[in-house]
């Protein structure tokens, strides 16, 4: 059996055609923004934030930034260039994350406790609060359900602004107001800094790191969802990428599928993203051992293997004699020459899927046509910058170009430090 032929019984390429998913992000974008309930994987969620304000220079805001097993807590300004200025920086454990299962009430003190120290620098909060959460117009946010192995079962549904807010008056009597957005949606902020020198015709937030996702600014009049939006304005909509389920599925993509809890959750995600890559690099080698494709003592190998992380799988494909476990296993070169033309494709597939991702949201928010003002794209996340297989950066951009410049849409890809921090710290500000 040839690479090739092994690809094709199990319903694998690399070529992503582009404009046909194209239409469907669009298709099902247009439906999670419908008036109606309709079968849309995509969330679209509403931000409530209008980007239209300006960041007021040399303003301090205080910023609580909660995505994983650490919180930060610091206050920001910026400079009259959009330098971000960050001072009284602390970092935490995030509650619930210690083994030990908090009840709400001690959950949101503990939030009160971090914020005390800083409390009296600023009058509000832009709360970076990266788990599933529904967003409020007056910017609270009602957590759906927690991820990332969080133990504070009782807040779930519960408005977590307004109830740090009440715990930290408990504390101190004094009453801050917190506005809650994505991390993604901050993500997208934090590139209204850099426009503070440059002239953005809009603006895109991109992270790939464990997961993905994406934010772009559309007009009210399409956002049938919310009524009584101003028609003439428009708002940050977190379109939640990683759930979109408009590409099929390879039978190594259903295996891994099938190993996880959440077999039909974040199907684009689990494609792209750098919590997943490796696990569908191991089902993908295992099913090559299992078809002839490696020498017996190697195909024994990788079949007694119960993981691969991201980072060896990336590493090996990208250097097939770096030391890791590649390297324990008792390959012979031929060996080497195959899982590494068996791999790449998967690099090249996650670069043309997420081109697509980025692209589809640059073109729906209608702007960049004037190449004095591009859309700017704020992409973060360890995933995207630090994969070095297939020049997975470089394949991105390329197909970046190959998708924007025949719809003479002008665009700049930027990355800004802290950019969950800054972005807060700008919703905080203009919100």
């Amino acid at each position: 059996m040839t690479i090739q032929e092994f690809f094709s019984k199990y319903h694998f390429s690399a070529n992503v055609d582009f404009e046909a998913l194209l239409k469907t992000f669009d298709r099902q974008m247009d439906i999670g923004l419908s008036a109606e309930p309709s079968p849309s994987s995509l969330a679209m969620l509403p931000s409530y934030i209008d980007t239209s304000r300006k960041v007021p220079p040399e303003t301090p805001i205080i910023v609580l930034d909660a995505g994983g097993t650490n919180l930060r807590v610091a206050v920001v300004w910026f400079d009259r260039n959009g330098k971000a200025r960050i001072e009284d920086f602390r970092k935490y454990a995030m509650p619930g994350t210690q083994g030990e299962s908090l009840s709400a009430e001690v959950f949101f003190d503990t939030f009160a406790g971090f914020l005390e120290p800083v409390c009296q620098r600023s009058e509000g909060v832009g709360f970076c609060f990266s788990y599933p959460t529904e967003i409020y117009p007056d910017l609270d946010g009602r957590l759906i359900r927690w991820s990332k192995q969080v133990d504070a079962p009782a807040v779930v549904g519960k408005r977590v602004g307004s109830c740090i807010a009440e715990a930290l008056e408990k504390r101190t009597g004094r009453r801050l107001k917190l506005r809650v957005l994505n991390d993604t949606t901050a993500t997208l902020l934090a590139g209204m800094a850099a426009g503070m020198s440059r002239q953005y015709s809009s603006y895109v937030g991109f992270i790939l790191g464990t997961g993905t996702n994406i934010a772009y600014i559309e007009r009210n009049a399409r956002i049938a969802k919310v009524p009584g939006l101003n028609p003439e304005g428009s708002m940050i909509i977190n379109v939640e990428s990683g759930c979109f389920d408009g590409y099929d599925r390879s039978e190594f993509d259903y295996d891994v599928a099938r190993a996880l809890r959440d077999p039909d959750e974040g199907i684009y995600e689990k494609m792209i993203s750098g919590a997943y890559i490796g696990t569908t690099g191991l089902m993908m080698l295992r099913r090559a051992a299992q078809e002839g494709l490696f020498s017996k003592p190697c195909a024994d190998a990788l079949l007694a293997w119960k993981e691969l992380r991201t980072i060896d799988f990336d590493n090996f494909t990208h250097n097939p004699y770096i030391a890791g476990p590649f390297a324990d296993l008792p390959m012979t070169e031929e060996d080497r020459r195959t899982a590494q033309a068996l791999s790449e494709p998967l690099f090249i597939r996650a670069a043309g899927l997420t081109s697509v991702n980025i692209a589809q949201a640059v073109i729906r928010c209608g702007e960049g046509h004037d190449p004095l003002h591009p859309v700017c794209v704020t992409i973060d996340g360890s995933t995207y910058y630090k994969t070095v297989s297939a020049m997975f950066k470089s394949r991105v951009e390329e197909g970046l170009r190959t998708i924007l410049e025949p719809r003479g849409i002008f665009f700049d890809t930027i990355s800004v430090d802290d950019a969950p921090m800054v972005g807060s710290a700008i919703a905080g500000l203009i919100a």
